[in-house]
């Protein structure tokens, strides 16, 4: 359950970097590698400004993880207040131990053992 809240309230983002149609890295943490086949645009004159088109392309992915996680408990109807308290009481006295358990036969002493019929028919348990 722990693990269940812990990735749905996690925002993250992820990175790949396409060369064409062709998917060259992804990154999850930080950004993604490039193939080095980026265009650079330096011109050396501003008059005639001849650039190729770029065939490698970014996309990031953000992953938006839920960040409203606590509900009061005053905002829930009178039967669910009714439903989480007998919960968190039949919970409570699930781990409750019974120390005082009757004993009946204190009183009484066992029978008086007149012969070991064990050691005279020679059976024991190994």
């Amino acid at each position: 359950m722990a693990l269940l809240v812990l990735l749905s309230s996690t925002s993250f983002t992820i990175e790949s970097h396409y060369c064409g149609d062709i998917l060259v890295d992804a990154s999850f943490l930080g950004t993604a590698k490039t193939c080095g086949m980026e265009v650079q645009k330096t011109s050396s004159s501003t008059d005639c400004d001849i650039t190729k088109k770029d065939c490698c392309s970014n996309e990031q992915l953000l992953v938006q993880g839920q960040d409203i996680l606590k509900i009061s408990f005053d905002k829930l109807e009178k039967e669910q207040q009714l439903f989480v308290v007998a919960l968190v009481q039949s919970y409570i006295y699930l781990f409750e131990s019974n120390e005082a358990k009757i004993k009946s036969f204190k009183d009484y002493s066992p029978p008086p053992l007149i012969r070991d019929v064990q050691v005279l028919d020679q059976t024991f348990l190994i």
